[in-house]
């Protein structure tokens, strides 16, 4: 059982879906007592860095993530992902839950938001097992994971080459949308269900 965690915002249906096309089970909740039942969680997000994390801290989510990470596969998915780093520029400079030491930072070339079809190259992660290099997935954002090197499992360009997946320990982030981003990104939750 997968638990999507619920804190107000994000794709949560359309994530959930994609899972359950894939055979496995998921369970939408902001409820604790349900989703200590599940092996794996998701941290889906749509919206603002600010909000986001008010609302993953006014839940209790933020604390019931650092403490099930630590032997608990989680996927953070685009405003996830700049959940797990340490901080967010956006409207100000606001804390993540600081599992990838890291900024998210804003695109400063090109248009703004990211968003359609982008490669992702450098791909080294049981994530992208059986996906080529250079595949393409959907991506919809105006900020980036700005990390080390050793925590970007895959990486894009826009004008910038920035980290557009990332990793520590169990914690994973996709900054594109595999939910969105057909067969490519079946295959990455096809993964992330079997990590």
């Amino acid at each position: 059982m997968i638990g999507i965690l619920d804190y107000g915002m994000g794709n949560l249906r359309s994530v959930q879906k994609a899972i359950e096309y894939l055979g496995g089970q998921a369970v939408i909740s902001s409820d604790p007592g349900a989703l200590d039942k599940c092996e794996r969680l998701i941290l889906p997000g749509v919206g603002s860095f600010a909000a986001g994390m008010d609302n993953l801290t006014r839940t209790g989510l933020a604390d019931y993530v650092l403490r099930r990470v630590a032997d608990t596969p989680v996927l953070g998915i685009c405003l996830g992902m700049q959940f797990l780093l340490s901080e967010s520029e956006e409207e100000g400079v606001h804390a993540g839950l600081g599992l990838i030491k890291g900024r998210a930072v804003c695109f400063t070339q090109g248009k703004i938001p990211h968003m359609g079809w982008n490669s992702v190259e450098s791909m080294r992660s049981p994530l992208f097992a059986g996906i080529a290099e250079g595949t393409q997935f959907y991506f919809v954002h105006s900020y980036y994971a700005d990390v080390a090197d050793e925590d970007a499992i895959g990486k894009t360009e826009y004008y910038i080459t920035f980290a557009s997946a990332i990793a520590k320990g169990n914690a994973y982030g996709v900054q594109f949308h595999p939910e969105k981003s057909g067969a490519a990104g079946l295959q990455v939750l096809r993964n992330y269900m079997k990590l």
